[in-house]
């Protein structure tokens, strides 16, 4: 009785292994074959826009000598005060007037025949910036200063006041050249271009033009006689951009 229980159980596990095993196996999961790469491509674009200057910055210096460094720096100062008041006389805004540095120094001589260093007393330096707004003051504020104390002229730099402006027009142009570009490739080459992947700024410039006057020239004119247009012809400020593109290929 006891062997055929056991015989019973063994078949009863045999007809379920066998049912087990006759169900399909579920197919191994496969890894994903490697995707192709993807096709883009890389083009680089420039743009420039450019834009009359409406602001100037004029930088000019007084220098002053003396046997004395008090004597010297009394001079200075009081020719920059005639030089800045002939500045203020134009209406131009107190914030707009800065004086940037004052220097005091004695002034030696090396003379070869005696082999000594002689004194020569002292010199003093004041430089000052001016911001100007309206360029049609330019040729007056400068003849002013001159005329007022002012004997060195660090020269005349223009600039934009909205500059966002000129650089955001560089840059579309850029975009735009940086497109015709990836454009004409990829369709000489039987492709099409695709949705942009990356942009990148490379670079950005807006040199700001430089005017340069003769001290000497200026101070000999009055205030109504210093309108030299050619000499005050800013040109235009031209702003460059350079971005990179990545397109895909199709």
């Amino acid at each position: 009785m006891r062997h055929r229980c056991l015989r019973h159980r063994y078949l009863r596990f045999v007809a379920l292994l066998a049912l087990i095993l006759s169900f399909p196996l579920p197919a191994m999961a496969q890894s994903d074959a490697p995707a192709s790469p993807q096709r883009t491509i890389t083009v680089s674009g420039e743009g420039e826009a450019s834009a009359e200057p409406d602001r100037a910055t004029v930088r000019f210096a007084i220098v002053s000598r003396a046997e004395t460094a008090k004597a010297a720096r009394s001079d200075n100062a009081d020719a920059a005060q005639r030089a800045m008041n002939a500045v203020r006389a134009l209406d131009i805004d107190e914030g707009d007037i800065q004086m940037q540095s004052l220097t005091l120094q004695p002034q030696r001589r090396y003379n070869r025949q005696t082999g000594e260093t002689e004194e020569l007393g002292y010199e003093a330096t004041r430089r000052i910036r001016v911001e100007v707004s309206d360029l049609d003051r330019l040729p007056d504020l400068i003849a002013r200063v001159v005329e007022q104390g002012a004997n060195r002229l660090d020269g005349v730099q223009y600039d934009i006041e909205d500059r966002t402006t000129v650089r955001n027009e560089a840059l579309r142009k850029a975009a735009e050249a940086a497109r015709g570009k990836a454009d004409l490739l990829a369709s000489t080459l039987g492709a099409s271009l695709g949705p942009v992947q990356q942009i990148r700024e490379q670079q950005y410039s807006a040199p700001q033009p430089r005017a340069s006057f003769s001290l000497d020239a200026m101070a000999v004119k009055s205030s109504e006689e210093s309108g030299e247009p050619e000499a005050f012809a800013a040109g235009r400020i031209t702003v460059e951009a350079t971005v990179q593109v990545t397109f895909e290929l199709r």
